[in-house]
C-alpha cells in the first residue's frame, strides 16, 4: 500500500497496529479534534472483492449503531482513493491496552474473580448489542482488550450480524462464520447464529481464562471444529481443582451442544456469575451432564459442504501466522466431510423410507430464532403442522420469535406429525390499581390483590388525613409487569404554613398577610429614625420559613422618635396703639381708606380726615371708619 499520509482530508495516519485477513488498523490522528483514532481500513487486495465491501461496511453500520461503555466505538466512516482503489475506512476509538489473546499468550494468569470480572463486562456489552438485534458471531480472546485501566472492550463487529438477516442463506458456502476454537456447534454446522451463539463462545473464553487452554485442542482447525460439534468438554475443575462447583456449572452450560440447554440470554450468564462471585447459589444446575450432549443426541455432526471459518479480525494484533495455511486444506476436509454426510444422511433417509411400511420420515429442523412466519414455512417444507404456542419474555430479543420447540431439533417424525413451537411474547403487564384518597392500608392491600408489590412509603405535608394515599408511582392505570413495586406517598396530616415576607408593608397589612398564611403576629414597635414610620422593617422567622398553623411571627413596625420641647421667648409690653405707632392719627386713617377703601379713599383721605372716613368709605368699602 502506497503511504498515504492524510486519510478523508482530515486523518493522520500513523504506525500499523494491527492486521488482519480482510484489513489492517493504524494509529491515526484526528486533525479537526486533535485526538488519538485507530484507523481499519480495508486491505488494497480485497477492495475489488464485493463481499469483502460489504462485510466491512455491515461492521461499520453495526459497530457505529451500538454505544456501550464496553464496545469500541466508531466515531466516523468514510472512503478514499489508495492504489487507485476507493478503500472503506472505519474511524473507531483508540484503546491503550491488550487484547486477552495477548495476554494468555504472554502467559498471565487469571484467577477465577477477575475471570468473572471480564466476562460479565464481555456479557454486559453482549447483552446490549442482543437488544439492539445485533449478534457478534465472533466473540474470542483477540477481540476482547483489557485497557491500561482495566476496563473491558469488546471490538470487531466485522462479522456481525442483525438478527433480522441471521436467517439468510447460512448453510452456503463460505457462510460459517467465527474461529475454530470458540465456535459454536451450530456455526460448525452451517446453522443460523443466535444470541446463544455468542454465548457459547462466551462460555469458550471463560474456559481458557480458568484453565490457560480452550476447551477443545486439536491438529487441525477441523478436527477442533468436529469437537465442538460432537465432543464433551472436559469440566474446568478437572484441569484446576481450585474451580469452584459453580463456576464449573455455569461453563458446562454455556457450552451445551443444544442451544435450548444453554442460557437463553447474556443476562441469564451475567446473574449467574455475579452470584457466583458472591458465594451464592447459581441458576445453572450442579450436574451438567443435561447441558452437554452425546453424538447420539446432538444434531448432524457434519460440516456444511464448504463452510470455511474467517480470519480474525481484530483492530490489534492477533493473529496466528499460519491460520492462512491451515484455514486452506480446512476447506477441502469440509467440502470432503459435507459429501460424505449429505451420502450417509441420504442413505439413512432411504433405508427409513422403504422400511418403516411405506411411511415417509421427516427430520424435525432447528427452529429456535426463526420468526413464528419462518418456522411455519420451514415446517412446510418438511411436511411437519406447527402448533403455535406463547410465552412472555423479558429478552426484548426474542419477542416475536421461536424461543423453544418441541420435540428437539434433529428428532425423526412421520410426516404430518406436529411440531410445537413456542413464540416469545411482550410480557405480562399489570395495571396499577388507584388508591389515590384510600387509607395506607387499603391501598397496599389492593395494590398486593392487583399482582404488585407494595414499594417505598414516603410521607408529605397535607391537609388531608394522616395516612391517606396521596399519589402512588407509578400512576394509577399505567400497565406494569407482574410483582413490580408501587410507591406511595401519604398524607403526615399536617399543613405547614409559610411565613411570607411582610417587610416594607404598613403595620395592618401586614398582619393580615400572616393571617391569611394562618399565622399570628407579634407586633412590637422600635423608634428609628431612618425607617418610614408605622412600616415593618423587620421580622423573626424570616420569609419561607416553615411553621405550624397558628404560630407567632414577630413584625417590627418603626416608631418615629419624639422632638425635644423648647422654652417660650420674652415679648414687649403692647402699647395703647394697636399699630405701634406714637403719632397714629391722620396717615393711619389714610393709610386705612387705602388699603380697604381702594384708590378713592387714598385721593380723598389727604384732604381731610373727616371726609376719608365718610363718603370713600362709603362708596368702596368699610374702611373709611378709621378716619378721625
Amino acid at each position: 500500500m502506497n503511504e498515504l499520509r492524510l486519510l478523508g482530508d482530515r486523518y493522520e495516519l500513523g504506525e500499523v497496529i494491527g492486521r488482519g485477513g480482510m484489513a489492517e488498523v493504524r494509529r491515526g490522528r484526528d486533525s479537526r479534534l486533535g485526538r488519538t483514532v485507530a484507523l481499519k481500513m480495508l486491505r488494497v487486495d480485497h477492495a475489488s472483492d464485493a463481499t469483502f465491501q460489504a462485510r466491512f461496511r455491515r461492521e461499520a453500520q453495526s459497530a457505529a449503531s451500538l454505544n456501550h461503555r464496553n464496545i469500541v466505538a466508531v466515531y466516523d466512516t468514510g472512503e478514499d482513493y489508495v492504489d487507485g482503489h476507493r478503500i472503506p475506512y472505519i474511524v473507531m476509538e483508540y484503546v491503550e491496552g491488550q487484547t486477552l489473546r495477548e495476554m494468555i499468550q504472554a502467559h498471565q494468569r487469571f484467577t477465577p474473580e477477575r475471570s468473572i470480572e471480564v466476562l460479565v463486562a464481555t456479557l454486559d456489552a453482549l447483552e446490549y448489542s442482543h437488544r439492539a438485534g445485533i449478534v457478534h458471531r465472533d466473540i474470542k480472546p483477540g477481540n476482547i482488550m483489557i485497557t491500561t485501566g482495566g476496563e473491558v472492550k469488546v471490538t470487531d463487529f466485522g462479522i456481525a450480524r442483525s438478527l433480522a438477516d441471521t436467517g439468510m442463506a447460512l448453510t452456503q458456502t463460505a457462510a460459517v462464520v467465527g474461529t475454530a476454537q470458540y465456535i459454536s456447534p451450530e456455526q460448525a454446522r452451517g446453522e443460523q447464529a443466535d444470541a446463544r451463539s455468542d454465548l457459547y463462545a462466551s462460555g469458550c473464553v471463560l474456559y481458557e481464562l480458568l484453565t490457560g487452554r480452550p476447551p477443545f485442542i486439536g491438529e487441525s482447525l477441523v478436527s477442533v471444529a468436529v469437537s465442538h460439534v460432537r465432543e464433551q468438554a472436559t469440566p474446568p475443575s478437572a484441569l484446576d481443582p481450585n474451580i469452584t462447583p459453580e463456576l464449573d456449572a455455569i461453563v458446562m452450560k454455556s457450552l451445551a451442544k443444544d442451544r435450548l440447554h444453554r442460557y437463553q440470554s447474556a443476562y441469564e450468564m451475567r446473574t449467574d456469575l455475579e452470584r457466583a462471585a458472591a458465594g451464592l447459589p447459581v441458576a445453572a444446575a450442579a450436574d451438567t451432564s443435561a447441558a452437554t450432549q452425546l453424538i447420539a443426541n446432538a444434531a448432524p455432526a457434519t460440516m456444511a459442504a464448504g463452510a470455511v471459518p474467517l480470519d480474525d479480525e481484530t483492530p490489534y494484533p492477533d493473529e496466528y501466522e499460519d491460520d492462512e495455511d491451515e484455514r486452506k486444506g480446512f476447506s477441502w476436509w469440509a467440502v470432503v466431510l459435507g459429501a460424505l454426510a449429505v451420502l450417509a444422511i441420504a442413505g439413512l433417509i432411504g433405508y427409513l423410507i422403504f422400511n418403516s411400511g411405506g411411511t415417509a420420515q421427516a427430520t424435525v429442523p432447528n427452529l429456535v430464532g426463526m420468526t413464528q412466519e419462518e418456522a411455519e414455512t420451514r415446517l412446510a417444507s418438511e411436511n411437519l403442522e406447527p402448533e403455535i404456542q406463547s410465552e412472555p419474555t423479558d429478552d426484548e430479543a426474542q419477542v416475536g420469535s421461536v424461543i423453544r420447540q418441541d420435540p428437539r431439533p434433529s428428532t425423526q417424525l412421520d410426516e404430518g406429525s406436529t411440531v410445537t413451537i413456542v413464540i416469545g411474547a411482550e410480557p405480562e403487564s399489570v395495571p396499577v390499581p388507584n388508591v389515590v384518597g384510600r387509607p395506607q392500608a387499603e391501598a397496599e392491600q389492593a395494590i398486593r390483590d392487583a399482582g404488585l408489590q407494595p414499594g417505598n412509603v414516603t410521607q408529605q405535608d397535607d391537609e388531608a388525613e394522616a395516612g391517606t394515599v396521596l399519589a402512588t408511582d407509578p400512576e394509577g392505570g399505567t400497565a406494569i409487569a407482574p410483582n413490580s413495586p408501587v410507591n406511595l406517598v401519604i398524607s403526615s396530616g399536617e399543613v405547614a404554613a409559610v411565613v411570607p415576607n411582610v417587610v416594607g408593608m404598613s403595620e395592618d397589612a401586614a398582619v393580615q398577610a400572616l393571617e391569611r398564611a394562618n399565622l399570628v403576629a407579634d407586633v412590637r414597635t422600635e423608634e428609628t429614625g431612618d425607617q418610614p414610620e408605622g412600616n415593618v422593617f423587620r421580622q423573626e422567622p424570616g420569609e419561607g420559613t416553615e411553621l405550624e398553623e397558628g404560630d407567632t411571627v414577630i413584625i417590627y413596625v418603626a416608631q418615629a422618635p419624639e422632638e425635644p420641647t423648647e422654652d417660650p421667648t420674652e415679648t414687649d409690653t403692647p402699647t395703647d396703639d394697636p399699630t405701634g405707632d406714637p403719632e397714629g392719627s391722620d396717615e393711619t386713617g389714610a393709610d386705612a381708606g387705602n388699603e380697604t377703601g381702594g384708590d378713592t379713599g387714598t385721593d380723598t383721605g389727604t384732604d381731610t380726615g373727616e371726609e376719608t372716613g365718610s363718603e370713600p368709605g362709603n362708596d368702596n368699602g368699610e374702611g373709611g371708619v378709621l378716619g378721625p
